[in-house]
């Protein structure tokens, strides 16, 4: 572990030393004041725009990332005392049909014609702000961190307009300073355009980006320069009301039809410039978007990410410490109280929560929540208070060091919420450094969390590292983790305990260097991850080689050959719907191929297929295929229906007879999920979606209609109806319907 540490350090060190200037210095864009006003209409007719700085020299990201790209692409920024106006002329080849997926915000940004911009207002190349739109004006924000991510959900008030004709499509954009954080007295941004053409088969940026690397990449973002600073910050409060009403029927408990009626919302407070506070009083998410159901083979949880607005920014602050499978925090844990007698989740209301996020100074962020829970009594569900603190610092050119504290306390005074397995509390504490090199081929995690709860005992740990490397052509990564029997964040996610694992990565790259070679890119990897529990015996191997590739007309393909070893930790049904387990400490073994094609989203039908073929527990033999058909009545109407398919059969599972000898029971299963659904963006502002979901392994269905109206930036109407069926008779199992207005107003 210090040797690991040393390692990613001295990586840092060096390759900051080695890049101590921004790699795209000479991309500069000098931003100058508007003369005149400017109106949101997709036209560039106003003297403020022929005045405003424009560039237009864009560079190809991919197929290559060495030539000047085939169309052209103009931007203009200007700027008041209220907005940053942003525009771009987007030139289309041999006058083509642009390509896009419908008017639904927040698009799929491989499978539509669009133009992005990355705007680093700190210019720290780690933090940032993303706004766009396709083709036909569907919008995209996004709040940027680690670099590169963009998380979609965060969502704010800003106005924009596309028109388009047969030579180009325009749009442009009025961002109120109100709506991003930045630097007081600032007067250099940095700043990256992005834009991908489907019919000319080419992705492009202003700044060059390397072609391993997302346009997003704020390591290579260009210089924004300020002839004037952008006007100081000034009182920037934001209200954001919402009034609700609706019905609720639960056909298996014969609960009378409820009426709910509620009030609540939202406020922001920039505390300055670059610091925010969130606010939120009786909050509902009601009109958050369905989760995708999944098929759930695994013997752990399945992780389904957070989409409720109120914890969405600076989000990275909190959620981001840890990996995939250890998170000490997880958001979706809010508002879920855990009967430990029963192994089931209450949904508990939220009365308040409040945070604070943001940057101290350029080197320095702090994150700070607390959100508190409403009491059950029925169901023996104490009040808790979910509280969490956390603080990072800026190392070397975009690394940095971050520490944690989190804190879930529960008010217990009964004795039925001590049957229930309720603790006054539970803790989790941390360290973790981060490693982002100033050219982004060297990444790297380290981290130790220790819980603290009444009854802690030894062991309460974990511990991971990883470091990668990915250039033009290898990719090559080492990840170790150490988690303790008794380590417990209940505000986290954390799928198992009492294990050491390592998972090394190689891979290859290749390029085709012919032009006239429909393809990209295609990489070969190799992959082992193992585990063992700390008593050093192995209980999981899975070994795999995949091939994958990418066209250029944005269609992809994959293959991979896989080996699989499990000793099972306890009693699992490889099925998950109700047959004999498999014993404790048995040993199974399998080997299994697949084989995935995605379409090129150019055409109006699109198609999507992953199978997997080969062996499972007990011997048996399982096939899996996922598939999706898709096709638009661009860009307002999309149909599509997706299928998870899985045959398990032949499954042996030895069971102790009275007499004491063992019988072999045969078990299979063929099950189906089920899910059609109908976009219709009517306009960029009106949407409605239509989800139907059949699972047949949790034996559900469910039906899930939303129409969202957004009549002012950022305000919404929703219309929510939802039902939940029984799959074998139809009967109702429950029924919602739910109106729901906000309002966004700046004070």
């Amino acid at each position: 572990m210090k040797q690991l540490f040393l390692l990613l350090v001295t990586l840092t060190t060096f390759s900051s030393l080695a890049q101590t200037a921004k790699r795209n210095e000479i991309f500069q864009m000098l931003i100058k004041p508007a003369k005149g006003s400017l109106k949101m209409d997709g036209k560039l007719d106003e003297a403020a725009w022929l005045e405003a700085a424009k560039v237009s020299d864009f560079v190809m990201c991919n197929p290559t990332d060495t030539l000047c790209s085939n169309v052209r692409t103009d931007v203009r920024m200007t700027y008041d005392d209220k907005y940053l106006y942003i525009s771009a002329e987007c030139f289309l080849k041999d006058q083509s049909r642009y390509v896009v997926e419908s008017l639904k915000r927040d698009f799929s940004f491989g499978i539509n014609d669009n133009f992005l911009v990355f705007i680093d207002t700190f210019d720290d190349k780690t933090t940032g702000f993303s706004f766009g739109a396709n083709a036909a004006g569907a919008q995209w924000d996004g709040q940027m961190s680690e670099g590169a991510k963009v998380n979609l959900n965060w969502d704010n008030k800003w106005e924009s307009s596309t028109s388009y004709n047969k030579e180009s499509w325009i749009w442009e954009a009025a961002i109120p300073f109100k709506s991003i954080r930045y630097k007081n007295n600032s007067t250099r941004w940095g700043i990256n355009f992005s834009r991908l053409d489907l019919q000319a088969k080419e992705k492009s940026a202003w700044a060059p980006v390397p072609r391993q690397f997302p346009t997003a990449s704020l390591a290579y973002s260009g210089v924004l320069l300020w002839e004037t600073p952008p006007p100081a910050p000034k009182q920037n409060i934001s209200v954001i009301p919402y009034v609700l009403s609706g019905l609720t029927s639960n056909y298996e408990t014969q609960d009378p039809t409820s009426f709910r009626k509620q009030i609540g919302g939202d406020i922001k407070v920039a505390l300055s410039s670059s610091m925010n506070m969130d606010l939120t009083i009786n909050p509902d998410f009601s009109q958050v978007d369905v989760d995708r159901q999944q098929t759930n083979l695994d013997r752990f949880e399945l992780f389904y990410p957070e989409k409720r607005q109120f914890f969405i920014e600076n989000s990275d602050l909190f959620d981001g410490f840890g990996t995939e499978t250890i998170r000490p925090f997880f958001s979706r844990r809010i508002g879920l109280a855990l009967n430990t007698r029963t192994g089931i989740y209450e949904q508990t209301p939220i009365t308040y929560g409040a945070r604070v996020s943001g940057k101290l100074t350029n080197d320095w962020r702090i994150g700070l929540l607390n959100v508190q829970s409403q009491r059950i009594d029925d169901k023996g569900v104490p009040t808790q208070n979910y509280s969490m603190v956390a603080l990072q610092r800026k190392l070397f050119a975009r690394s940095n060091i971050g520490i944690f504290m989190i804190n879930k306390q529960s008010f217990i005074d009964t004795e039925l919420q001590r049957q229930n397995g309720f603790a006054e509390f539970n803790r989790n504490i941390g360290v973790e450094y981060n490693l982002a090199s100033s050219n982004n081929f060297w990444t790297g995690k380290i981290f130790y969390y220790q819980s603290i709860s009444p009854d802690a005992k030894a062991n309460n740990f974990a511990h991971a590292a990883s470091l990668a490397y990915k250039d033009n052509n290898w990719i090559m990564s080492w990840k170790h983790q150490w988690v303790g029997d008794s380590y417990n964040p209940e505000v986290g996610y954390v799928p198992r305990v009492n294990y050491t694992n390592i998972n090394p990565e190689i891979g290859k790259i290749y390029y085709p260097k012919s032009k006239i070679s429909p393809l990209f890119y295609a990489q070969i990897r190799l992959n082992s991850l193992s585990f063992w529990n700390n008593s050093g015996g192995l209980t999981d191997n899975t070994t795999y080689i995949a091939l994958e590739g990418r066209m250029k007309d944005q269609s992809s393909f994959s293959a991979f050959h896989g080996y699989d070893y499990v000793r099972l930790l306890y009693d699992f049904d490889p099925t998950r719907m109700g047959n004999v387990p498999m014993k404790k400490g048995s040993e199974h073994t399998w080997r299994s191929v697949g084989l995935g094609y995605i379409s090129s989203p150019i055409k109006l039908f699109t198609y999507s297929m992953t199978s997997r073929f080969g062996g499972y527990y007990g011997n048996g033999y399982r096939t899996g295929i996922t598939g999706e058909l898709g096709y638009r009545f661009q860009p307002h109407v999309g149909i599509s229906v997706a299928l998870d398919y899985n045959d398990i059969w032949a499954v042996e599972v030895p069971v102790l007879q009275a007499d004491g000898s063992t019988k072999k029971i045969i078990s299979a299963s063929e099950f189906w999920i089920v899910r059609p659904k109908v976009d219709i963006t009517f306009t960029n502002k009106l949407f409605l979606t239509t989800f139907f979901q059949l699972n047949q392994q949790t034996k559900n269905m469910n039906l899930n209609a939303r129409l969202q109206w957004r009549y002012k930036p950022a305000s919404d109407l929703f219309l929510v109806y939802t039902d939940n069926y029984l799959p074998e008779n139809f009967h109702i199992r429950n029924r919602s319907i739910v109106l729901k207005l906000n309002y966004w107003l700046n004070l």
